[in-house]
């Protein structure tokens, strides 16, 4: 399993090499010149010239990509033309606020959807299973933006049970900055009602984000579990005595997890590359709509910088679901150890 492990990292390496080249390149050849749109059109020739020169703009492709990936390797990810400040703090301040929402979001998916698809196996072609499969397909159907504002529109303004907009209430002071989770550092200071507003200023994003996964894992679990029930183990089982209920929870459950686990894995990064949307319903100061906007602003580092850490939470997602799937299958880590 370590050699795996090991052969995956230098390939996903590698994949993040090939994909700094690409992004790289795409970025240098969109239209428009990236240090006139940093200056604005009042500066002068010589100032976008002298900052051109700054960023190298004015030598060969392969030369800028030299001196950019020579400062990375240094830990230097460059300077935003945005917001005029080191990627970097960029980075600090805004990606641990979409981790956040990511990781809540995950969770309620995961929670939401295993139960909806377990019982949905288990009361299949009934009014249960029925009113599920609706359900799923008006989840799947529905952009997360529209789940956003109508839940905003219902639990917010009408109803007036969760806060609209932010991380937290602007008549409270944030906790010390530990992890940059601000539930988790609101309870690592002993600040448990900071905390408690935080998960309240959490719940609807959150669950906006995790409505259509909800409804595609449970369908995915609920069929698994379906055809897996056809298997002749599964008859065995039931043949010998052990009640239905037993034989899902204990020998069907986990095998079934396999197809969905793969799932929640694209699932999970997709939610950070997709919540843009989302974080502008709700004036979440998250690093997607922090994406977007350097996108718009041809800022060319951040551009950079913003893909290859969407990169790299595909590829420890891919690793990790390969992992989880291991230890789910015991037929794939023998195929390992014998290859």
């Amino acid at each position: 399993m370590l050699k795996y492990i090991g052969l995956r990292l230098i390939h996903s390496l590698f994949v993040l090499f090939g994909l700094s080249i690409l992004i790289f390149f795409i970025a240098r050849i969109m239209p428009g010149d990236p240090a006139r749109v940093a200056l604005g059109p009042l500066a002068t020739e010589e100032q976008v010239q002298k900052l051109r020169e700054e960023m190298h703009l004015d030598k060969p492709f392969p030369v800028q990509y030299y001196f950019w990936l020579r400062s990375v390797l240094h830990g230097d990810l460059g300077k935003s033309l945005y917001t005029k400040r080191p990627i970097i703090k960029d980075l600090n301040e805004y990606l641990p606020a979409t981790l956040e929402l990511v990781f809540t979001s995950f969770l309620i998916s995961l929670v939401f959807g295993q139960v909806s698809g377990v019982l949905s196996g288990y009361f299949k072609n009934t009014w249960f299973d029925g009113l599920s499969r609706l359900v799923a397909y008006i989840g799947v159907a529905t952009p997360s933006f529209a789940v956003a504002i109508f839940l905003l529109l219902i639990f917010s303004h009408i109803l007036g049970f969760i806060p609209a907009v932010g991380r937290i209430s602007i008549i409270m002071k944030p906790p010390p900055r530990v992890t940059g989770f601000l539930i988790l550092d609101g309870m690592i200071a002993g600040q448990f009602k900071v905390a408690l507003n935080g998960l309240k200023h959490i719940i609807l994003p959150a669950f906006s984000l995790a409505v259509a996964h909800i409804a595609q894992e449970g369908r995915v679990t609920r069929s698994s579990i379906v055809d897996n029930m056809q298997k002749d183990y599964v008859a065995a089982h039931i043949v010998h005595g052990i009640p239905t209920k037993s034989v899902i929870f204990k020998y069907l459950l986990k095998p079934s997890l396999i197809p969905t686990v793969s799932i929640m894995g694209l699932d999970f990064a997709f939610i950070i590359a997709n919540a843009f949307l989302v974080e502008l319903v709700f004036m979440w100061p998250g690093f997607a709509r922090y994406a977007v906007t350097v996108m718009l602003n041809k800022d060319l580092n951040a551009i950079v910088a913003v893909v290859l850490i969407i990169g790299a939470v595909f590829a420890v997602v891919n690793l990790i679901v390969d992992i989880v799937v291991s230890f789910l299958d015991p037929r794939i880590r023998l195929q390992r150890r014998g290859g």
